[in-house]
């Protein structure tokens, strides 16, 4: 499959819409994107993961850091391909293809950058099926498959190289090194042989976000609620449709963290639960009843990571990433399974409520959707 102008716009959208709020900027990754497919020597292919040869030396490409930093900070078309060499020469020859480490808005459109200009495929996969903020939350490392090397990168041409003993080192390491390098970097991590990629990755996520964003670009162009599409595709839950009412935003450490505060629409056809406060790091990580963090427990929750939580536009269902949340802004609120890889006990420990610090147990969201429908029902 050829990559073109119109698969990378609904890349963009669709890749957001997983994302959970974080991931990179996708405007500025599909204008890159663009720009690097008309340059190319030849047309970039997408192959699937069953394609990929066994002896294959394989690299994910992506950016670090906290999405914020992007609204004045610019990445360089060029680091990406700084931080892809680099990692070349640790290898000691080339790299037979790219592909994202995670599925976000600008993180799925970098190795499409990376492709043009190598003469690469991109491969139809990545590690996470959403987007999670630190290095360590991937399935490589959940496989346990070594980071090393990595090699980040920034706009004015630095360079470092770190031999992690493995991914939660290579995060500790990495963030500290992204702040140095004005809060956001190009980085490669987890080089492997395609054996290996075939037994961990999860296949098919960019081919979802280009049938994702396919989806809500149709939905507006016929007028059929966006919104209601998208949770076809992904078989997710609508917990609320609301008016931003308050934001809480910080940036430091390398992220963006906070949370934001939703009232729900005075409208007979929205279901009117109360307030609800959904909590961030880069990526919407948990959703409950209530206006702040002292009301976060285990009979308020309304959905958790690593289920994945989208903001979603409620006239267009354009997914709104977390550094671009506002006062004002009408919203869907919707949730959706992870893959069931998360699920597991070292998934859960990996990437659970509790890692972030948040006392509630994992429910599957599934269970909490029934839950509160019945709640409803009762009442």
């Amino acid at each position: 499959m050829i990559i073109n102008d119109q698969m990378i716009d609904d890349i963009a959208i669709g890749a957001t819409v997983l994302g959970t709020g974080g991931g990179g900027d996708p405007y500025s990754g599909s204008l890159m994107a663009k720009v690097a497919i008309a340059n190319a020597a030849q047309p970039v292919e997408l192959i699937s993961l069953d394609s990929v040869e066994d002896d294959w030396v394989v690299v994910p490409s992506s950016m670090i850091g906290a999405p914020t930093v992007a609204i004045e900070k610019l990445n360089s078309q060029n680091q990406m391909l700084v931080a892809f060499e680099a990692m070349e020469k640790e290898m000691g020859g080339s790299i037979a293809a790219t592909f994202p480490i995670e599925i976000g808005g600008g993180n799925s459109l970098i190795p499409i950058l990376v492709a043009a200009s190598k003469g690469i495929p991109v491969i139809d996969c990545d590690a996470m099926g959403r987007a999670f903020p630190e290095s360590q939350m991937v399935t490589f490392y959940l496989d346990d498959l070594p980071s090393a090397p990595n090699t980040l990168a920034d706009e004015k041409g630095n360079v470092v190289t770190l031999q992690p003993i493995d991914g939660l080192w290579a995060e500790h390491f990495a963030r500290a090194i992204t702040e140095k390098m004005g809060g956001s970097a190009a980085i490669c991590d987890y080089p492997m042989l395609g054996v290996n990629l075939k037994q961990s990755a999860l296949g098919g996520t960019l081919t979802k976000s280009i049938k994702i964003g396919k989806a809500i670009r149709e939905a507006n162009e016929t007028g059929q609620n966006a919104t209601q599409a998208v949770l076809d595709i992904v078989g997710g839950h609508r917990v609320i449709s609301g008016k931003i009412t308050d934001i809480e935003r910080n940036t430091g450490g390398g992220f963006v963290t906070g949370n934001v505060v939703i009232e729900p629409l005075k409208s007979p056809s929205t279901q009117e639960n109360g307030s609800v406060c959904v909590h961030f790091q880069n990526e919407l990580l948990l959703a409950h009843k209530g206006r702040s963090a002292a009301d976060i427990n285990d009979e308020n929750l309304l959905a958790s990571t690593p289920d994945l939580i989208s903001i979603l536009d409620y006239e267009t269902g354009h997914p709104i990433t977390t550094d671009q949340l506002r006062y004002g802004q009408r919203v869907d609120l919707i949730a959706y399974p992870c893959d069931e890889k998360w699920r597991t006990p070292k998934g859960i420990e990996v990437v659970g409520p509790g890692y972030f610090g948040y006392h509630v147990s994992y429910t599957p969201i599934d269970v909490l959707a029934q839950k509160i429908r019945l709640e409803g029902a009762q009442k």
